[in-house]
């Protein structure tokens, strides 16, 4: 799959955890899984609209804008899709997309939703435009006009248990995390959801999942069992149920499946930070 990684303007830094562009043909299984990860997304499909189904909500439309969730969103990849796609921090939805990212959890809009008549004209210009430097222009001038004066912030105790929780591959307790950042698990746990989505055990399934799905993708051929060890899950067989879980399949059908989409997009690291 053809991949255009970008790195947008420092400005930006703290709201888009990754940017790339797309060019794919038409998928044999009809369907591409979008897997949970720590990244909200904001897609613009120049080609057809995109039809995501598969969570709370569904969409199709050239601007589609995702929260997190904890099983795989059901792209539609019966079709040629060519684009451009930014992961987004949970800071990035409040400030660019003026809502917490706790009320997108699960959900996937309209990006005309959010952005009115300029999702459309957004989209035109970038299929008016060929160069793929000038589309992500375009898409950080957008971006950046949506900053303007606002303001926002996340609470520090909030970015202090999504940092451990992310550098750690999943493995801290929440308990330990609560007392960590001096409050309360409950309290950490309400605060930690409005602000992010997840809630902090949601977290740590997510980046236990994501560390397992990077030593999949990685050339090195590791046993699932040596997969399920280093990666925090107790067993194979625990491997296994939070992968159908998350994945919506086997680890042998996504690595048949999904692996070259994977692969491509190890090219950018992630961010640790909610901010």
């Amino acid at each position: 799959m053809p991949l255009f990684v970008h790195h947008p303007p420092r400005a930006l830094s703290p709201f888009v955890s990754a940017a790339h562009g797309y060019h794919v043909p038409a998928s044999a299984s009809g369907v591409h899984r979008g897997l949970p990860s720590r990244h909200l997304t904001l897609v613009l499909d120049l080609h057809e609209p995109l039809r995501v189904a598969g969570l709370e909500s569904s969409v199709a439309a050239h601007g589609v804008v995702g929260g997190l969730h904890t099983r795989p969103a059901l792209i539609d990849a019966s079709r040629p899709q060519e684009g451009v796609q930014y992961g987004l921090t949970p800071l990035g939805a409040r400030t660019l997309l003026g809502l917490p990212a706790g009320e997108l959890f699960d959900q996937v809009l309209d990006l005309g939703q959010l952005f009115g008549c300029a999702a459309t004209l957004l989209v035109e210009r970038l299929r008016g435009t060929p160069v793929w430097a000038e589309r992500f222009a375009l898409l950080d001038e957008a971006l950046l006009r949506r900053l303007g004066d606002r303001t926002a912030e996340l609470p520090s105790e909030v970015t202090e248990a999504w940092r451990v929780i992310f550098d750690g591959d999943g493995r801290a307790r929440v308990d330990s995390l609560a007392a960590h950042v001096g409050w309360s698990r409950r309290h950490l746990s309400e605060r930690f959801r409005v602000a992010t989505g997840f809630t902090p055990k949601q977290a740590a399934r997510v980046a236990r999942f994501e560390a397992a799905r990077r030593l999949l993708a990685s050339p090195a051929r590791h046993p699932l069992a040596e997969v399920a060890a280093l990666c925090g899950f107790a067993d194979q067989p625990h491997l296994a149920r939070e992968w159908r879980a998350l994945a919506g399949c086997s680890v042998g059908q996504w690595v048949l499946d999904e692996l070259p989409f994977v692969q491509d997009e190890a090219a950018e690291e992630p961010s640790g930070s909610p901010a």
